[in-house]
């Protein structure tokens, strides 16, 4: 059986970066884990510092269960360099090249009005963008 993998990105306002990757991916809040009610009673189990909140943090999921989960954690230094790993959001659906690039476009857009930057556009076949705090991603299409 393959292991299965969960991203987790550093922050400096992990509410932000949630609520543009619950957009982006149609991800929601994963909830937390049996037998907690709360992520608030799951965090107290660790006997965290004072000062380390479930604000500093976000923990989401596919309501599907396809996708990884995605953790976002704030840290004190801001990102510094170009991502060694990055997501890359696929947009469904076939057809022409054309076709294809237009809906490409469209998600573009449509990530750019959630708070998302267009960085680069690659010669009709993805766009190189960056979340709010410029974690880069490209939008590209899904496999025919």
């Amino acid at each position: 059986m393959a292991a299965r993998i969960s991203l987790t990105l550093d922050s400096t306002d992990a509410q932000v970066l949630a609520a543009f990757w619950k957009t982006a991916l149609g991800y929601i809040d994963e909830p937390p884990p049996p037998p907690f009610a709360t992520r608030e009673e799951w965090l107290a189990q660790y006997d965290l510092p004072e000062d380390d909140v479930p604000e500093d943090g976000a923990w989401l999921c596919d309501p599907d269960g396809v996708g990884p989960y995605l953790s976002i954690l704030n840290v004190p230094e801001p990102k510094t360099a170009k991502n060694r790993l990055h997501i890359d959001i696929r947009v469904p659906g076939h057809g022409s090249p054309d076709e294809r690039w237009a809906r490409i476009r469209a998600e573009a857009d449509r990530l750019v009005r959630a708070g998302g930057t267009v960085l680069v556009e690659v010669d009709h076949q993805h766009v190189v963008m960056a979340d709010p705090e410029g974690n880069e991603f490209c939008v590209a299409a899904a496999s025919a």
